[in-house]
């Protein structure tokens, strides 16, 4: 009897294992993903007839907009073929691209998919307006750029935290950011610690090259400083960069974090003159905004080029040197924040052919067109739906159970899959 359990027992063990298995890693409520990745995220005023409106008010769901299917993502969010989300988010409509793994053009990837997504989102629009003779603007309010923070657990200390090293690039990004992605009427740029990753948060950049320059240049100097074996402000000094003296940042307006507010300066730096107002640094010089951020950049060109495309390395060259103009050089902010998806859109920058999709986009891709997975010797499933950002739910079509598949355990059948 004893061996008779013990032979029962051992097999029911092999069948939990076995059906394990075959769902795939478990779920995690944070992003899983054993490669680093980047995402963007805009977010944009609704102006309805001349005048500003709450999206959730007036069209309820995202579904009220797009004609065709949407795939479910969590809430009241929803995928669009492109691949990014789409959600309501206190009062604005807000994109964010799938996550998408950093390696050399990663921050071109990202941003092509953002803009991509603007596009068909305008396009969308565009037919609602004719449908319901109404005029629907969508105005650039701001835009995230998120980086993972991979830092492993055992190298991880007091002095090497997520919050620790927000601070620190707080005192760090500003001046680059600044001049590659602000305007004359931007207010601040801000760093936020979120668990698993850094959110550089700025106004929205009404440009697609510019906003892709100034996710490379986060991206490397990011990646660069989550290299230093502390993130203790006397690291800035130690690496002998110009840091603004007489800044003190200020607490993040939503949850945690800081941000570079214009009065967090002797003076407003976006209404500054970028090469001709002086501002005293750390180390003693009186420098120009524009030299500020040159030579932040210069110190990480190593890092940034390692993630960055040759347009986009020659874009962000140009700028610090001056041959390529600032927005903050302009009269005041541009007419086309005022009109996105209209005054400003996507010109096809880096095409496919050029520039192919990160196995990331591509396992979404798949999953968003309800591309049906073979796995096994006979099991074919359907994907119905997302869970947070890193997780695909499947239909499994022989018995029509539900089964979570990481987007790293579906990387492993993605050339599998694209065959199909």
């Amino acid at each position: 009897m004893d061996s008779r359990r013990s032979k029962a027992s051992k097999r029911e063990r092999q069948a939990r294992l076995t059906a394990r298995a075959a769902r795939g890693p478990a779920v995690s409520a944070r992003p899983a993903s054993s490669m680093a990745a980047i995402g963007l995220e805009a977010e944009f005023v609704v102006v309805m007839d001349g005048a500003p409106v709450k999206p959730e008010d007036v069209f309820g769901s995202p579904r009220q907009i797009v004609r065709g299917p949407l795939m479910h993502r969590t809430g009241r969010s929803y995928h669009l073929p492109t691949g990014s989300a789409v959600y309501f988010d206190t009062g604005v409509i807000e994109l964010a691209t799938p996550m998408i793994e950093i390696e050399r053009g990663c921050a071109a990837r990202a941003g092509r998919s953002l803009w991509e997504s603007i596009l068909f989102l305008r396009r969308e629009l565009d037919d609602w307006q004719r449908r319901h003779e109404r005029e629907v603007r969508l105005v650039g309010f701001s835009t995230h750029y998120n980086v993972s923070f991979d830092v492993p657990a055992d190298e991880r200390h007091r002095h090497r935290t997520v919050e620790r090293l927000a601070l620190l690039l707080t005192y760090l990004l500003p001046a680059p950011v600044m001049l590659l992605a602000a305007n004359r009427q931007s207010t601040g740029i801000g760093v936020r610690p979120r668990g698993n990753r850094i959110e550089v948060t700025a106004d929205f950049t009404p440009d697609a090259a510019l906003m892709i320059a100034t996710a490379t240049v986060i991206v490397g100097i990011v990646r660069e400083v989550m290299t230093w074996p502390s993130y203790d402000l006397a690291e800035l000094y130690r690496a002998n960069l110009p840091i603004f003296r007489q800044f003190t940042p200020a607490a993040h307006s939503s949850r945690k974090g800081w941000v570079a507010r214009y009065s967090c300066f002797p003076r407003n730096p976006f209404a500054a003159h970028v090469d001709d107002d002086r501002w005293d640094v750390c180390n003693g010089e009186s420098l120009s905004l524009r030299e500020i951020a040159g030579r932040i950049t210069k110190q990480f060109w190593p890092a940034i080029r390692r993630y960055a495309d040759p347009f986009t390395l020659r874009l962000i060259g140009g700028v610090m040197a001056g041959r390529t103009p600032s927005l903050l050089e302009l009269a005041d902010r541009p007419p086309s924040y005022e009109s996105v998806g209209q005054l400003c859109s996507w010109d096809d920058l880096f095409p496919e052919h050029e520039l192919p999709r990160s196995r990331y986009e591509r396992v979404l891709i798949r999953a968003i067109h309800g591309d049906r997975l073979h796995l096994g010797r006979d099991e074919w499933y359907t994907p119905t739906g997302m869970r947070g950002w890193s997780h695909v739910v499947f239909r499994r079509e022989r018995d029509r159970s539900k089964h979570v598949f990481s987007l790293d355990y579906l990387l492993r059948h993605l050339d599998d899959w694209e065959r199909c």
